[in-house]
């Protein structure tokens, strides 16, 4: 009964200054603030005013504000977690297996001088007769190194 009053109260003063603003030739100005005054009179007609008093004083209404703010906070601290991360499992595991550097000899991340100021080759070392070092001699003699 109380917050109607007050609802209707403010409604009463803010269509009052709207009055004096239009007075003063400020139509849009004064428009805009009957359409705010309106608001809480609205609010009492619709019954929100009922509904939110009651509310305030549910203790099962604010348990259930609890939990919708913990589902949030929840909810807010996974999608910051994940976005650190970079998504989902299936993207993480795609990013890790593309980043991973392809093997790259030595001498070919060195920054090239020229050929005049190249070391001279060195010879490859002789095979032990292992079949896993001729596929690797093979490229590096086809490079020259």
């Amino acid at each position: 009964m109380i917050a109607e009053t007050v609802c209707s109260a403010v409604s009463a003063a803010g269509l009052g200054i709207a009055a004096v603003t239009a007075y003063r030739k400020r139509f849009l100005a004064a428009a805009r603030i009957a359409a705010y005054s309106l608001v809480p009179l609205g609010l009492v007609m619709a019954g929100v005013v009922d509904w939110l008093a009651d509310t305030a004083f549910s203790p099962t209404a604010w348990a259930g504000f609890g939990v919708l703010g913990l589902s949030w906070a929840l909810f807010a601290t996974t999608r910051t977690v994940e976005r650190r991360r970079g998504g989902t499992r299936k993207e993480r595991k795609a990013a890790r297996a593309a980043a991973q550097p392809e093997a790259v000899a030595p001498e070919a991340s060195a920054p090239s001088l020229g050929r005049g100021s190249r070391p001279a080759a060195r010879p490859a070392p002789a095979s032990r007769g292992e079949d896993d070092f001729s596929d690797i001699e093979a490229i590096l003699k086809k490079h020259g190194i």
